[in-house]
């Protein structure tokens, strides 16, 4: 059986693998096997965009970067303080979703490194990365292997993790709402203005739009603007996306979202690669941001305690928005940030029984 510090031992060393991964020229100290599978994991990133057109390699790179980062000893342990081996190992059903590269693996992690069993659904749109992953633990501790199970259909599960839309959620809901369950709905990111915002700030909301294409959860869809703000100072300072639109999926979407606005005279203000619309809603499609004008800071505040539940992150200054993640750093969620605001170890913890 895999102990917690051998389980977090593994991961680190994961770590250190998904650093080298990220970039070619890293030099970690990786024991041979691990070395021999990294020429199949760099070939795993051309085979992951020519599947799915959205995943570039320079996205992937980026999101192995993040967790290769993450992935290091002090933080897991730090992490798993509280956690304990489970007396029964539970099997936990993970549905991944596939819209940004490896957007499961925070449910894996936690699964796995609770001592629990990994059956996992990948989603059509991620299958290339993962089984490199798996591998990795594989070779790391053979054990690993009756701990993951890749599965076409969620059978024998004694728990979910679910990821998905908000029309996805209500079929999770129905199929796996008897067993100890997490389904995740559609949530945005919003970040909020205050006008004074340095060129550099302004220049990391643009990160936090279009990294990913603005495809995930932790993407800035929606921008709360003052009033007397010149919309000239963001478009300015988010030049340096422009090749977002490079994209042929991307660039069809702008494309066609363009067009929508214009034969149904929707005022917008564009650049050549995003759609500013002025909107309420808090989601908006791909190379759209919506943007909201106030005058109270306060009202705007209020406004994002009310729609909570579909908001996953807010990105500003702290002293305009209390917790607001700064500027350019939506994409980079520690351990502790859970999908949703759902403490995942906790429910993991639960499935153990009585404390």
């Amino acid at each position: 059986m895999l102990h917690k510090d051998q389980r977090i031992q593994d991961f680190a060393r994961l770590g250190d693998f998904l650093l080298s991964w990220s970039d070619p020229h890293t030099s970690k100290d990786l024991p041979k096997p691990l070395m021999e599978l990294i020429p199949e994991a760099q070939q795993a990133l051309p085979k992951a965009f020519a599947h799915n057109g959205w995943f570039v390699e320079e996205n992937v790179r980026q999101a192995l970067l993040q967790w290769g980062s993450l992935l290091n000893e002090k933080m897991l342990k730090e992490w798993t303080s509280h956690e304990v081996d489970p007396v029964i190992p539970k099997k936990v059903g993970i549905i991944m979703a596939g819209n940004i590269p490896l957007v499961g693996f925070h449910d894996l992690l936690s699964v796995l490194i609770t001592g629990h069993i990994a059956m996992v659904k990948m989603s059509r749109e991620d299958e290339q990365l993962f089984p490199v992953i798996f591998k990795v633990l594989f070779e790391l501790s053979p054990e690993w292997k009756n701990r993951i199970q890749i599965v076409s259909k969620l059978e024998g599960i004694e728990a979910v993790i679910a990821t998905g839309s908000n029309n996805t959620a209500r079929y999770f809901d129905h199929y796996f709402g008897k067993y100890p369950h997490i389904i995740r709905k559609n949530r945005h990111g919003v970040a909020v203005l205050s006008g004074d915002e340095s060129d550099d700030e302004l220049n990391g909301l643009g990160r936090d739009i279009f990294l990913y294409f603005g495809l995930g959860c932790r993407n800035v869809t929606k921008v709360y603007i003052p009033r007397k703000m010149d919309l000239d100072r963001i478009f300015g300072n988010i030049l340096t996306y422009s090749d977002v639109v490079q994209n042929k999926k991307y660039g069809n979407n702008y494309d066609y979202h363009r067009a929508i606005f214009m034969l149904n005279r929707i005022p917008f203000l564009e650049n050549g690669f995003c759609i500013f619309n002025e909107n309420k809603d808090m989601g908006s499609p791909v190379s759209v941001v919506h943007y909201e004008r106030y005058d109270d800071l306060e009202q705007v505040r209020s406004e994002l305690a009310f729609n909570a539940d579909s908001i996953q992150c807010v990105v500003g200054r702290s002293g305009v928005v209390p917790g607001a993640i700064p500027f350019g750093e939506s994409q980079k969620p520690r351990l502790e940030d859970y999908a949703d605001g759902v403490d995942i170890l906790a429910f993991l913890r639960k499935l153990n029984g009585p404390q």
